[in-house]
């Protein structure tokens, strides 16, 4: 690129509106195009939109949190071959997927295109889902990086964290799917990371991604993340989604005044061809979308968990009369809302596949669209079709708007007329069992009146038909917990502490999940790893050589075929610093017929027993560590020892015991850095909604105005959400995403800059 000029090299690091990138057809390279999302490709028909309902037909698969339900990599990376076919029959480049992110609260609107808690399952997965998308001549774009936990005041939130958390949970999730899952794209997200926007990490994105992990792929933006292009390309960020006119000028006019140098300017121009290059320009083929449908039905059911079974009641017999309540059954919950709601061609109902099989009788329950108080009326006619049936199937969830990116969820409830319908239904008399459709854990204050729970989580567009394979027997429920079900939200740790409005603090460090329920001897409602088969196993010892492999037998001995996951849970037994009670470090499915016994066989490496040592790295301790193989992290079946060679560290005492809480102080303390008071402050960073004066309640006025006038043209109410919350979380820094590009970075500086002299805190 040595007779390039400084300006070409400007263009291709930003891109051409919504979702392609710039052509330089003089220079020999195209435009291509990035589109979402994670569980299926929602490619606009119109080439500028950004919140679009109005998307080519494509399949919608499983959400995040339902594939990783299945605890099975092969699976996932079955999935992600057919999102990266359909994503190239629709003129796709890169798929902006998969999600990585933490489940560090359930409270999270994002969950449910995330993996999981633990971060060596999300990895796997991720890896996996790469794989099946790249083999595809499609480019991934692992995201959200990093340390991107929550939707509240998501454009400028600050996370502190300390440094084992960040390496060994945060970090972990994404670094083994860069490693190992090689991705086209990396994907930085909006949050900043210690007071730095992680669009202008140098540490994130250079250092670490790069110059650790060994990265040599491109980093893009999420869109509307790059405020600034310089101090975004001189920190690693290659390429600004969106892109709009009128931002090249102020780049050129760094490297020519050496604020940023030609050397990272080219590098970023570089990867952006790279990209391009290897973006395949063979003729695409139509995209199978009725084989895809097959396997969406056959993922569906693979990540359906079965929470509870009482005296054998599923699967349902032949000739039973079902009561099927729920306005669900008939109109699912099947994705989730916001950048990755696509338009699939066909969405099956479990009502429809239920009547194929069985005399069903059915009553709404619940009005579908709303989150209202208990209908009187609508209770009544769901107890009368329960009562003249042999079993009551009673399908609840939460809604599109209590569940969506760019929102938090309040509390982990489900609408009081779900609640209140699993109540009535239940005590009719009838045998009960409860269909779950949501992204992410709920709190269920009627479990102990019903016999049978199923969690189908978002099951895709043929989430329906793949419940009445479960419900009947045809095939098995095949998930298992990738996340904790706390038996309520008070009994989560981060239920203590504050969140905002400028900054979190992660003051439970590693005690995410599992590993604080189980490290801290909270009973959870289901914990992880958990899940029912119709069938049952018998376990053998766990034996594990020096070397590190272990091994287990696992029997079926029941009637009919089924899967069992052989979760590997390692204890540092004599750690001299604070570690969690266990962690998961390998797991397998396997699937078995009546009868046989297969050994499982899965390796520890070195790095399953380490632990993150600041100013050291990943450190092995001498001594014994417990291998623990189990059918969930409560339900330990065997457990064998290992004594490895390795490290003597001076004990601490620290964070020894998290049944106390996390106190601030003692975080400080463990943090070391430096972490500022959640004090007010007046920078671009600083939602409208919290600018104190006059002329910042003037703009708050201005914004409430353009959205009445933006939802005249809106009907769907979760549009309208995130359109509103937009709005409360929106500060100077995106008002070029949201005013798509007529309001330039210049001119958001100038408008804080004169609401700020106008104003005083």
């Amino acid at each position: 690129m040595d007779d390039w000029s400084v300006s070409e090299k400007v263009a291709l690091t930003c891109g051409d509106g919504q979702w392609p990138t710039r052509a330089l057809p003089a220079r020999g390279v195209p435009s291509i195009v990035l589109s979402d999302g994670p569980h299926g490709v929602r490619r606009p028909r119109d080439a500028a939109a950004l919140m679009m309902n109005d998307a080519e037909p494509a399949t919608c698969f499983p959400t995040g949190s339902a594939l990783a339900a299945t605890w099975d990599p092969d699976l996932v990376h079955e999935v992600g071959a057919a999102l990266g076919a359909e994503a190239r029959a629709l003129g796709v480049a890169v798929l902006l997927g998969p999600g990585a992110n933490i489940k560090r609260t359930p409270l999270c609107g994002r969950n449910f295109e995330y993996f999981s808690e633990d971060p060596f399952l999300s990895a796997t997965l991720a890896t996996a889902w790469i794989a099946g998308v790249q083999g595809a001549g499609v480019g991934a774009s692992l995201k959200h990086f990093a340390v991107n936990n929550c939707e509240f005041r998501r454009y400028g939130i600050d996370t502190y964290v300390d440094e084992r958390a960040l390496r060994e949970i945060y970090l972990a999730s994404f670094e083994a799917a860069v490693v190992e899952g090689r991705p086209a794209t990396v994907m930085a997200a909006y949050n900043r990371l210690h007071g730095t926007h992680c669009t202008e990490h140098r540490w994130l994105l250079t250092d670490l991604l790069r110059g650790e992990w060994g990265f040599e792929g491109l980093v893009v933006s999420d869109w509307g993340a790059t405020f600034d292009r310089v101090p975004a390309i001189a920190a690693g960020c290659d390429l600004q989604m969106p892109g709009f006119p009128g931002t090249d000028e102020d780049v050129v006019a760094a490297v020519r005044d050496g604020r940023l140098s030609d050397v990272d300017l080219t590098a970023a121009a570089r990867r952006v061809v790279c990209l391009v290059r290897r973006s395949s320009t063979e003729p695409a083929p139509t995209a199978d979308l009725d084989r895809h449908h097959a396997l969406a039905r056959r993922a569906a059911a693979a990540g359906t968990v079965l929470l509870r079974n009482d005296d054998g009641l599923l699967p349902l017999p032949p000739g039973t009369k079902l009561a099927v309540i729920g306005a669900f059954a008939r109109e699912p919950r099947y994705q989730g809302a916001g950048s990755s709601r696509m338009n699939p061609p066909r969405v099956d109902d479990a009502l429809s596949a239920l009547r194929e099989e069985f005399d069903v009788v059915y009553a709404e329950g619940y009005e579908r669209h709303t989150d209202t108080a208990p209908d009187p009326r609508l209770l009544a006619k769901a107890r009368a079709a329960a009562r003249d049936c042999d079993v009551a199937l009673v399908f609840v969830g939460l809604p599109e708007t209590a569940e969506t990116e760019g929102v938090d969820r309040a509390h982990l409830r489900l609408p009081a007329a779900h609640d209140a319908l699993v109540t009535a239904v239940s005590g009719a008399g009838t045998r009960t069992v409860v269909i779950l459709q949501n992204g992410a854990p709920v709190e269920m204050p009627w479990l102990d009146g019903v016999p049978a729970v199923v969690e189908a989580y978002l099951g895709g567009q043929a989430g329906g038909s793949a419940l009445a394979d479960v419900l009947t027997g045809r095939v098995e429920p095949g998930g298992r917990l990738a996340e904790t079900f706390p038996v309520r939200w008070g009994d989560h740790p981060v239920s203590a502490m504050p969140v905002g409005p400028r900054r979190v603090e992660y003051r439970e460090s590693l005690y995410v999940g599992y590993r604080y329920f189980d490290s801290a001897g909270v009973r959870p409602l289901f914990p992880f790893g958990h899940g029912l088969s119709y069938t049952t196993f018998s376990w053998g010892p766990l034996t594990v050589s020096d070397e590190g492999e272990v091994a287990v037998d696992i029997t079926n001995t029941g009637d009919r075929a089924g899967s069992e996951v052989v979760q590997i849970y390692v204890r540092d037994e004599e750690a001299a610093r604070f570690r969690p009670a266990q962690e998961l470090k390998a797991f397998r499915k396997v699937t078995l017929d009546p009868g046989r016994t297969e050994t499982v066989r899965l390796r520890l490496d070195r790095r399953a027993f380490a632990y993150w040592v600041p100013g050291t790295g990943w450190t092995v301790e001498a001594g014994t560590f417990e291998i623990r193989a189990g059918a969930s992290s409560r339900d330990i079946r065997a457990t064998a020892t290992i004594t490895l060679d390795g490290a003597t560290l001076p004990s601490t005492v620290e964070y020894r015991d998290p049944r106390g809480g996390f106190p601030r102080d003692e975080f400080l303390a463990l943090h070391g850095g430096p972490v500022p008071e959640d004090a007010p402050e007046y920078t671009m960073d600083t939602a409208f909604e919290d600018m104190p004066g006059a002329a910042a309640a003037l703009l708050r006025g201005v914004l409430r105005t353009a959205e009445t006038v933006v939802n005249r043209t809106v009907d769907d109410p979760v549009t309208r959400l995130l359109i509103s919350q937009t709005r409360k979380d929106a500060n100077p820094r995106i008002l070029p995403l949201v005013s798509d590009g007529r309001i330039t970075p210049r001119m958001a500086r100038a408008l804080f800059r004169l609401v700020r002299a106008r104003s005083r805190p």
